[in-house]
């Protein structure tokens, strides 16, 4: 009998797939469901099918898995921002771990012997140094309230993050773990602030209101803490109320900035900023580098487990002295200058104009020299002219977007033949499929998995290559 839409079905949970779902075998039918972990009986509704597989909604854990532990936080089963709460972290990172190396077996066509054991981070939780809150007039209504028979109303200043799948609703966050705890108390306190007060929100569906977002980030070696507050409209009486109010109450905050997005755009970067208190930026430290980060600057999320990730690329790379070294879809240089030291030169290419100029400040922030940046499309700027510019590159780093490398930059580098390749990876399945092709002049030696956020089923991955 064929499995149909809509259908409840019992199955058991037999291991993790990507994206953090468990996946089963319903009459010989693979079966993804999220929130569940590899152990579970479960009820589900299929709500998806397709010709070898189908998606289905947990109904109910008939059965919990040996692993399945209660979440820490509250609004774990509704909140996307931590779909893995229910497993020990011990588990997350086996499951992670597994999935880079099925990745590399089933689509990069390697052995699974050389994806090593993936690397935990220091702290499951309070782990981010940046959080993006959103803010709305319509709160994501309880699983309780929405099979209530009567009306509940949905409107609100909503403080918090949003709901799965949903742009115009936000999860009204009553506690968060993913920062420092000071992250969400200082939340809590501005939500309570523009209530007593009359602050409206940001209507996203009628264009009107005040406040769009908060921005909160915090330095790991150092004491900065940065509140950037996001919104639709410039007025200066009540941003420096509300700041007093936040300083009053945290002292310990360094700066606060006012980013103005008066547009359409549902991003956190306004169309111009006003520095409230302080310097508008926060200072921090990647290895021996330090880093002045502005509000909409790039910094990698989890500073600490960025260090062991520059690490491992590093020790991949083999540096000596006076090596030539490509750092392509550089960002703002951090890994750039982590690798500069034994170099003669090192060359970063990026697309986006403003990390570009971030990546220049922090060379000269930092007095390096021997470091220069490029901006343009990489299939576009890393040509034969670039390598006759600067110098054929003795060992290449590359840390492509989450779509993996352009087919003409894979060709460009089976065409030049670099002795010493790194691969840096966000996402293991487009990553194996470059290793592939690059396979092809190039030997993949090994492959590290290295978890930057705990709690979610996102994992980062590093790849050896030599020269054949």
């Amino acid at each position: 009998m064929a499995v149909k839409k809509g259908q409840e079905i019992e199955l058991e949970i037999e291991s993790a797939a990507f994206k953090g779902k468990g996946v089963g075998k319903f009459e010989g039918m693979a079966v993804f469901v999220h929130g569940t972990a590899p152990g579970d009986k479960v009820k589900a509704r299929v709500f998806k099918k397709k010709k070898k597989f189908c998606e289905a909604k947990l109904l109910e854990i008939l059965e919990p898995s040996p692993d399945r532990i209660e979440p820490k936080c509250r609004h774990a089963k509704v909140c996307g921002g931590c779909s893995w709460q229910h497993l020990p972290y011990d588990k997350q990172v086996q499951y992670k771990g597994e999935q880079v190396r099925d990745h590399m077996v089933r689509i990069g066509g390697l052995e699974p012997s050389i994806v090593k054991d993936a690397m935990g981070a220091r702290n499951e939780f309070y782990y981010r140094n940046k959080m993006e809150y959103s803010i709305s007039s319509k709160r994501w209504l309880t699983e309780e309230e929405i099979n209530r028979d009567e009306f509940v109303d949905d409107t609100a200043f909503a403080a918090g993050l949003h709901a799965p799948g949903r742009f115009d609703k936000i999860l009204n966050l009553q506690e968060c773990h993913l920062q420092v705890p000071e992250s969400y108390e200082i939340l809590d306190f501005v939500r309570s602030y523009c209530e007593e007060n009359d602050i409206p929100p940001f209507d996203i569906m009628n264009k009107e209101g005040y406040l769009r977002h908060l921005m909160i980030r915090n330095s790991y070696h150092t004491d900065d803490f940065m509140v950037n507050i996001v919104t639709y409209q410039d007025d200066e009486e009540i941003i420096r109320k509300l700041s007093a109010a936040l300083l009053e109450e945290f002292p310990f905050i360094s700066t606060i900035v006012n980013n103005v997005n008066d547009t359409k755009s549902p991003t956190a970067v306004g169309r111009f900023e006003n520095v409230i208190h302080g310097p508008g930026y926060i200072v921090d430290k990647i290895g021996d580098y330090t880093f002045k980060i502005h509000p909409n600057a790039f910094f990698q999320t989890n500073t600490k487990q960025a260090e062991t990730l520059y690490s491992v690329a590093r020790d991949y790379a083999e540096l000596k002295d006076g090596d030539v070294i490509y750092d392509l879809y550089c960002g703002v240089g951090t890994l750039s200058l982590f690798v500069s030291p034994k170099a003669k030169k090192v060359v970063g290419i990026e697309l986006v104009d403003v990390a570009i100029e971030n990546a220049r400040f922090n060379a000269e922030e930092n007095e390096i020299d021997n470091v220069s940046f490029v901006l343009g499309d990489m299939k576009d700027v890393f040509t034969t002219e670039m390598t006759e510019e600067y110098g054929a590159p003795d060992v290449l780093i590359t840390d492509p977007p989450r779509a993996g490398m352009h087919q003409d930059v894979v060709e460009r580098l089976i065409e030049l033949k670099v002795p010493r390749l790194v691969y840096v990876s966000c996402n293991s399945s487009t990553m194996a499929r470059d290793l592939k092709l690059l396979s092809e002049c190039y030997e993949v030696q090994e492959v590290q998995p290295v978890d930057m956020f705990p709690q979610t089923w996102h994992i980062e991955a590093v790849a050896k290559l030599r020269l054949k």
